[in-house]
């Protein structure tokens, strides 16, 4: 390239070359409804302008503390472990807790508020948490029934509740036909939040899975037609309680949130 006095020099030339080609390419990139990354990868703008930003998850809480009695041995404790706040709010989401022993209408109230249910793993399959796992779930239904989208994500003892109420059919993974219901027998929420076992991967692979199951189950809760009042939900945030670190009495979790 010839360059000749009062020309712009060729460095300032090709960034001006460059800075035109952006803006043309923002151009045809917004003609194409999509948000251009700077990588260049597209990013589709939103599918539906009416799903809702700000979902909140209720989460049923467990019988127990978490650590076979080490931090709280009450008989009306309860835990919700840190991991699968962590993995809902990952997605965007908050968390409400739904604890599983407290009064129906104070259930209901909650279940008001939310967007969406996770059940966790654990143990328990009888008694006052069973009764509770079945009057949520058949919640869930009855919304999605009246045509208000509610997912469920149930995992490992959840997926086996979800499958006494339904089936007994036994397989690692199912999405219901019908409703916005996904059920794992594993945990997709330990490969990012959990390290007590050396069995739990913590690979970049492992990482993405537990991800792109986060963003699958908020994206459905987006779809909530429920705006509940904010002060309501402020009310009611898992935010409210106070994380414990079991780390050191309990290899299944590291840190819990503990109601009695």
């Amino acid at each position: 390239m010839k360059y000749t006095m009062g020309s712009p020099p060729p460095h300032r030339l090709l960034l001006l070359l460059l800075a035109v080609a952006a803006v043309l390419h923002r151009s045809a990139a917004a003609a194409e409804g999509v948000i251009r990354l700077p990588s260049g990868r597209a990013c589709a703008a939103p599918a539906d302008p009416a799903a809702y930003d700000r979902p909140v998850i209720g989460i049923v809480s467990h019988p127990g503390d978490g650590a076979g009695g080490r931090v709280s041995n009450g008989t009306a404790a309860s835990y919700i472990a840190a991991s699968y706040v962590k993995f809902v709010e990952s997605a965007g989401a908050r968390v409400v807790p739904l604890i599983y022993n407290e009064p129906e209408e104070r259930l209901l109230e909650k279940l008001s508020l939310v967007n969406g249910v996770l059940f966790t793993g654990g143990w328990v399959k009888s008694g006052p948490y069973f009764e509770t796992i079945k009057k949520v779930f058949q919640y869930v239904l009855d919304k999605n029934d009246a045509g208000i989208p509610f997912p469920l994500f149930a995992q490992c003892l959840g997926f086996e509740l979800v499958t006494m109420i339904v089936s007994k059919v036994y397989v690692s993974t199912v999405q219901a036909n019908k409703y916005p219901i996904t059920c794992t027998q594993w945990h997709p929420e330990k490969a990012i939040f959990e390290f007590g076992k050396q069995m739990i991967p913590h690979s970049e692979e492992a990482v993405q899975v537990t991800q792109n199951f986060a963003n699958y189950f908020i994206s459905q809760a987006r779809k909530s037609q429920n705006r509940p009042p904010a002060d309501k939900v402020l009310d009611n945030l898992i935010y409210n309680y106070s994380p414990t670190f079991i780390g050191k009495k309990s290899k299944s979790f590291d840190v819990v949130y503990i109601f009695s």
